[in-house]
């Protein structure tokens, strides 16, 4: 399944199930989110089975986005066991975000 779109309604329950979850909140208009799209792609294919690998649009869900306290984006939160542990704010390379799902994992 590599990349999932969630929604408010189904977000607490899959990422609670999730062992390690990394959660991109975007927007389309933002020209960062946008590079930063491939990278969650691959990443995504490359943690199936060990990661959710998410992406929240801000524009549709902006109560989960005031939820994690998103000021700016694009926002990378790393949750484990649906409790947050890290965050990266910007886009990144890939081994930034490679890095932190390795030691969690």
């Amino acid at each position: 399944m590599a990349l999932r779109h969630l929604k408010t309604a189904e977000f607490d329950g899959l990422v609670e199930q999730a062992p390690l979850a990394m959660v991109d909140f975007w927007a389309p208009w933002c020209g960062p989110c946008q590079a930063l799209g491939p990278v969650m792609e691959d990443l995504g294919v490359r943690y199936e089975g060990k990661a959710l690998v998410a992406k929240v649009n801000v524009d549709e869900e902006p109560d989960l986005a005031r939820r994690f306290g998103v000021m700016s984006i694009p926002t990378v939160v790393f949750l484990k066991q649906g409790r947050e542990f890290d965050r990266k704010v910007g886009a990144y390379p890939p081994p930034v975000y490679t890095e932190v799902l390795d030691k969690a994992l």
